[in-house]
C-alpha cells in the first residue's frame, strides 16, 4: 500500500531543520497532529531555493524564529485528512502555495522538507495527471516566472524576449515564453546554464558580452520587445532599460534589496517604456497548472542534483557552493 495511507503513517519522521542560524541538521521529530480543518501531507519532491539559504543565514524578508523546517517548493501526497476536510482524500497528489496571509510556508511556519507536514486545503492544488512529483516540485518557481510574464502583458510569436539571468526562475521564464511562441534569447555568463536554456527551447543563449551584437543583428537593431530581468544584479537591472525597444516592456523579477547601480532612467520616458515588477505568484496557481498540463512542458532539466532526505544538508548547499555545476537541487522521498 502507499506510504501515504493513513493506517501506515509512523509516529516519528525525519526532517531537515534549521536548528539555529547557520545550523542545518536532519533530525527526528514526532509526526505533527492535524486539526479538523487540516491535512497531513507526505512530501515527495522538495526543491532547494536561494531563499532557504537566506533563512538559514538569518536574513529572510519577514520575521521568523528558529528552529524552523524549510521547504516551499514541493509536491506531495495526502496522508490524512481532518474530519471537516471534503476537498481531498488520502492518496491525492498535491502542490501548495507558500504565501498564506501574513505567513510564509517554509519560513515563518514549518515547511515541506520533512517526511510529513501539515497544510490547509485552501493552500493546496491537485497535481494534474501526467505531471510527475519532480515536476510538481518545480511548480512554485515556474509560477513565479509565469506570473511575471502575465503581469507584463504576456508574449506570443510576434515578440522577441530577452531574459537576463538563467537561474531557476530565469530558465522558467525561458520555458514559458518559448511555449507561448516568443523568440527567446537568454543572457547568462555560466555555460551550463546557457545549455539548460537551450534545452528549454531558447532560440539563443549568449554570454553577456555578446548581447550588444545580438541586438544589433535583430532586424531593426532597436532592441527587444520584452526584457525580463531575472538576475537580481543591480547593474543588470539598469542594463535592461538599454536593451529594450521603443515602446517595449521591462519586467523585473530578480530580487535585490539595498544595493545600488547607476541607471539611465531617462530611457523610461524617452522610449515610452512599460515597466512591471513582480514578486511571488499570487492568485495564479490554477492557471499555471493548466498551462503546464496543456503545454506538456518538461522542466526537469532544471533539476541537476537529487538527494534523499538523509543527505538534505548536502542538497541545501549544492547550488550555492558550486553554482557553475548546479541549477536546482531536489530532496526526494519515495512514495
Amino acid at each position: 500500500m502507499s506510504a501515504a495511507t493513513a493506517e501506515h503513517v509512523q509516529s516519528t519522521m525525519k526532517a531537515l531543520q534549521f536548528v539555529d542560524r547557520d545550523k542545518p541538521k536532519v533530525v527526528e521529530l514526532p509526526i505533527p497532529d492535524i486539526g479538523d480543518d487540516e491535512v497531513l501531507v507526505a512530501a515527495r519532491s522538495v526543491g532547494v531555493c536561494h531563499s532557504d539559504i537566506e533563512l538559514l543565514e538569518g536574513r529572510y524578508i519577514i520575521p521568523f524564529a528558529y528552529p524552523q523546517i524549510p521547504g516551499h517548493e514541493w509536491s506531495g501526497e495526502i496522508a490524512r485528512v481532518g474530519r471537516n476536510v471534503t476537498r481531498f482524500v488520502p492518496g491525492d497528489r498535491v502542490v501548495g502555495e507558500c504565501v498564506i496571509g501574513d505567513d510564509h510556508f517554509g519560513f515563518s511556519i514549518s515547511g515541506a522538507a520533512a517526511e510529513y507536514f501539515v497544510a490547509r486545503p485552501e493552500w493546496l492544488h491537485r497535481l494534474p495527471d501526467g505531471l510527475s512529483f519532480t515536476m510538481g516540485g518545480l511548480v512554485e518557481p515556474f509560477s513565479v516566472a509565469y506570473y511575471a510574464l502575465v503581469r507584463a502583458g504576456g508574449v506570443d510569436a510576434s515578440n522577441t524576449i530577452v531574459v537576463l539571468g538563467a537561474g531557476p526562475v530565469g530558465l522558467a521564464v525561458t520555458a514559458a515564453a518559448a511555449a507561448m511562441g516568443a523568440r527567446t534569447i537568454v543572457v547568462e555568463p555560466t555555460p551550463k546554464r546557457r545549455e539548460a536554456a537551450m534545452a528549454l527551447h531558447a532560440h539563443q543563449a549568449v554570454h553577456p558580452d555578446e548581447i550588444d551584437d545580438v541586438i544589433d543583428n535583430m532586424g531593426d537593431g532597436q532592441g527587444a520587445d520584452v526584457v525580463v530581468e531575472a538576475s537580481g544584479n543591480p547593474n543588470v537591472m539598469a542594463r535592461a532599460l538599454e536593451l529594450v525597444a521603443f515602446k517595449g516592456r521591462v519586467a523585473y523579477i530578480g530580487i535585490d534589496v539595498g544595493r545600488e547601480a547607476p541607471a539611465k532612467l531617462g530611457l523610461i520616458q524617452s522610449k515610452e517604456l512599460s515597466i512591471t515588477g513582480s514578486i511571488g505568484s499570487p492568485n495564479i496557481w490554477p492557471e499555471t497548472l493548466r498551462f503546464l498540463a496543456n503545454t506538456k512542458l518538461d522542466l526537469t532539466p532544471l533539476v541537476t542534483q537529487r538527494y534523499g532526505l538523509d543527505d538534505a544538508v548536502e542538497a541545501l548547499y549544492a547550488a550555492y557552493k558550486h553554482p557553475e555545476d548546479s541549477i536546482k537541487a531536489h530532496i526526494e522521498m519515495p512514495s
